[in-house]
């Protein structure tokens, strides 16, 4: 997880303990009207903590998405099933739209970053006839609605 997801949630425990610690420990000043005072003071530390619980699901859902979203996050297994499938997906696609004959080799690297749906930026081996070549190939994907696309496909020089 984030490290912002973990610094906001850290703040929180520690803000939900010392409201638990003071309504525990409630010393109302000497008054006339000792029970309402300390019923007031209840109430007040309950009002906290109840908006505490009901606001921190928000706080915590834009942290985690932020984190998300800033940048790309490496593909730590290049061999799974799904990403096999949009590389090839890719090499597919960039041969249907250059009339190409491009035949996939390998996935050398891959990342992927959050957006509406996932991209992937992957990449490459592949061959062109006699040529071996590297590709980074970048594909977007909604799951959810069975959608992909390719949106880059360019030669990596080196």
């Amino acid at each position: 997880m984030c490290q912002a997801y973990h610094t906001i949630y850290r703040y929180y425990n520690l803000f939900i303990n010392n409201v638990i610690h003071q309504i525990y420990n409630l010393q109302p000043k000497p008054t006339k009207n000792r029970k309402s005072r300390l019923k007031i003071q209840l109430n007040s530390c309950f009002l906290i903590l109840l908006l505490s619980y009901l606001f921190l699901p928000l706080i915590l859902s834009d942290a985690r998405k932020d984190a998300l979203i800033e940048g790309w996050t490496s593909i730590k297994n290049i061999k799974d099933p799904h990403v096999t499938e949009i590389t090839e997906f890719a090499v597919d696609e960039h041969n249907t739209q250059l009339k190409g004959s491009l035949k996939l080799e390998e996935v050398v690297k891959g990342e992927t970053q959050v957006i509406s749906g996932i991209n992937y930026k992957l990449v490459l081996q592949a061959k062109d006839g006699t040529a071996d070549n590297s590709y980074e190939a970048v594909v977007w994907e909604k799951a959810w609605l069975k959608f992909r696309k390719l949106t880059s496909f360019t030669l990596v020089k080196g």
